[in-house]
Formats: structure tokens, C-alpha cells, sequence
């Protein structure tokens, strides 16, 4: 019989390949990767200045997700496969923030300011608290019983509540399905100091997700899907009143004639415009679901936030880099995410 130690570490070397293939998957039949270069932003009204540079921080990280700004204007964010948060200050230097995070993806901070994080390594995935040291704790592991597959993306409202998404299997376009079968694709809400609850059934692959800064709607994107989904937030935390709020721009069907936005990442500013990670680049839109414009990055970004003293800063991870852009208006400063 093999030991503990080795059954976990053949489960933490089939998702980093499980995780290398969904990446490779997602930059399309498995090429590797244009040069993570700058480029340069044309005007967005409020958004973005033309002209504005979209600087490259760095690239070679190993897996590139889950960004969050903190109180002193740094980032953090995760390096999935490297089991590890990584931090880039205000100028540009990168260090280590936390090891071992249990395979972390999406990050959030609770009003206590506790991190809390979706915890993906197969075996042991899970909602829960990361940091400070001591602080650990597990929010949620299950639904009814049945643990969750590779949840990808969350958001902590103002009672402490938590919305995350199960993405399903392939939690990638063309990438090789975990080892044990997820649960279907849905999105979950987990009450202070309660059990997970569905809220959201029946999108395709729902991905990123996010809070409008009155709390009242959320934001959901669906990576196989022409439309960022909103519901309307009951005072229960459950969902109501499902419609499609803003069209993806570029979106057309591949050649299984299947629909891959690429939609993964959101971010909100403080004018309540939805930005949204895409496979063409960070797109945003208006309050009212009306696309304004595209700022554009050398290769698909996978998740954004806001950090910066000012919050002005728009922060961009994907496909193991990262860069920055400044902006016009700053993010929801209501809440780090």
C-alpha cells in the first residue's frame, strides 16, 4: 500500500499537469504563448488615456491568478501551480508572500481582513482561510456531501457571505479533466458561519465573479458564453432575476462551432464599469452593460484588480506574467476586491 506522503504527492503532480494542460489548452491547440510585450491603450473615456502604456511587470511565474490589491497599495496574487502567493510592490519588485496555499486560485479579504482563498489541490479542495498565520480555518470543502472538483473565483460581501464558482469539468478549453470528477458547473454562496447553498445553476462554464459596489447585483462570467451574466442578490444572499448583461466583443463560435470567450477575471471601479479578463484583452464596460472598449494585452489575461495608493492602478495576470496600466478612474474602494 503506498504511504500518505506519496499518494499526495502523485495527486499534487497530476494537477500540475492537469493545470499545465488546461493552460495550454486555453492559448489554443497547445502553441506556446506570444512574447509578453507592452502595448499601448487607446482612449476609453474615463477609463484610459490613448496612448497609456500597458507595461510589463515580469513574466516567467508558474501559473498566474487570483490578484488582490492590499492597504499599503501593493498586489498580491497566486501562483497556482507553484503553491504560492506571490507579491509585487509599488515598484515593480516581486517576493514571496505566503507558501504552501493548498493550490490557491481566486483570493478575498473578509471585513476581519483575514485572506481567504479557493483552495484547488485535488483531495483537499476547499473555501477557506489562509492568512494571518494562526487564522486558518475551512469555510466549506463540500456541497452535501460531495467534495467540490477545482473551484475557481470568489467574492466576500459586506455580512461576510461568500459567492465562488465551479467552473466544472475542463476547467480549460481543451484541458485534460481532473482526476475525480467535479460537481457540475455552478455557483455557490456560503452565509457566515453556514453551509455552501447553490444560487446559480445552468451556465456553461461560470468563472469569474464580482459584486456591484452597491452589493445588490453579481457579476458572473461565463468562459464559454457570448454574456457576463448578473442576477440580482436577495436579502438572503440567494439569486434572482438571471440576465445577460453585456456582450462579449469578438466573440465568435471555434471550429467545433463551440463558444470560447475566454471571460475569466473581474474587476470593478468606483464608477460601477465592469472590467472582464477576456481572450482579446481586458474589456469593459458601463454600468448598464454597455461595452466601451478593449485595453489591450499581448496575451489573454486571466484575472485583474485594482491596487495602487490611489487605486488607480489596474493590475493584469495571465498566462505567467504580469503587467500594469494606470487608469483614470479607481476601483471600488468599498472593498479590496
Amino acid at each position: 500500500m503506498k504511504s500518505k506522503a506519496t499518494i499526495v504527492m502523485l495527486l499534487c503532480l497530476v494537477f500540475s499537469l492537469s493545470v499545465f494542460a488546461q493552460e495550454r489548452g486555453a492559448r489554443g491547440g497547445g502553441q506556446a504563448p506570444p512574447p509578453a510585450t507592452d502595448t499601448v491603450a487607446t482612449e476609453i473615456p474615463g477609463v484610459v488615456k490613448a496612448g497609456t502604456k500597458v507595461q510589463v511587470i515580469k513574466d516567467g511565474f508558474n501559473g498566474t491568478e487570483g490578484p488582490i490589491g492590499l492597504p499599503d497599495g501593493s498586489l498580491i496574487f497566486t501562483e497556482t501551480t507553484a503553491n504560492r502567493i506571490t507579491k509585487i510592490d509599488k515598484d515593480g519588485n516581486t517576493s514571496t508572500f505566503l507558501e504552501n496555499t493548498n493550490g490557491s486560485n481566486g483570493l478575498a479579504f473578509d471585513s476581519k481582513g483575514r485572506l481567504i482563498s479557493v483552495q484547488t489541490t485535488p483531495g483537499n479542495t476547499k473555501i477557506g482561510v489562509i492568512y494571518p498565520k494562526g487564522s486558518e480555518a475551512v469555510l466549506t470543502d463540500n456541497f452535501e456531501g460531495k467534495q467540490f472538483g477545482r473551484p475557481n473565483d470568489l467574492v466576500v460581501d459586506k455580512k461576510g457571505g461568500v459567492y465562488f464558482s465551479e467552473p466544472g469539468p475542463n476547467a480549460a478549453p481543451g484541458g485534460a479533466a481532473p482526476a475525480t470528477p467535479p460537481l457540475p458547473p455552478t455557483v455557490y454562496y456560503v452565509p457566515a458561519g453556514g453551509k455552501a447553498i447553490k444560487v446559480a445553476e445552468g451556465i456553461e462554464r461560470p468563472n469569474g465573479i464580482q459584486l456591484s459596489p452597491d452589493e445588490k447585483v453579481l457579476y458572473v462570467n461565463n468562459s464559454n458564453g457570448q454574456y457576463l451574466l448578473a442576477f440580482d442578490i436577495k436579502a438572503d444572499g440567494t439569486l434572482q432575476n438571471r440576465r445577460n448583461f453585456a456582450k462579449y466583443e469578438g466573440v465568435t463560435p471555434n471550429a467545433q462551432g463551440a463558444i470560447v470567450s475566454g471571460a475569466d477575471g473581474l474587476a470593478i471601479d468606483n464608477e460601477g464599469r465592469v472590467y472582464t479578463a477576456t481572450s482579446s484583452g481586458v474589456q469593459v464596460f458601463d454600468s448598464k452593460g454597455k461595452y466601451l472598449g478593449t485595453i489591450p494585452i499581448a496575451r489573454a489575461p486571466q484575472n485583474i484588480a485594482f491596487a495602487g495608493a490611489d487605486k488607480k492602478t489596474l493590475y493584469i495576470v495571465g498566462r505567467n506574467a504580469a503587467w500594469k496600466v494606470d487608469l483614470l478612474t479607481p476601483g471600488y474602494k468599498g472593498r479590496a476586491k
